[in-house]
């Protein structure tokens, strides 16, 4: 599936702010945590909305729409 520059674009940013939101909400919870916490928090706010975008059988959006 090939996606134009306009939609993959807002694909990513969609990602990247989720993941903002992710660590900004860790950080002001507790300023003290170390790097690594804000990377998994950051990360695991992409891990299901990626993983949703690669079933081929999701028919809302994703691999398996059209």
């Amino acid at each position: 599936m090939m996606f134009d520059k306009v939609k993959f674009e807002a694909i990513v940013m969609t990602y990247l702010r989720a993941g903002i939101a992710s660590v900004l909400a860790l950080y002001l919870a507790d300023p003290n945590q170390p790097v690594k916490n804000y990377l998994v928090a950051g990360l695991a706010a992409v891990a299901g909305p990626v993983l949703k975008a690669l079933d081929s059988k999701s028919t809302e959006f994703g691999r398996g729409s059209k």
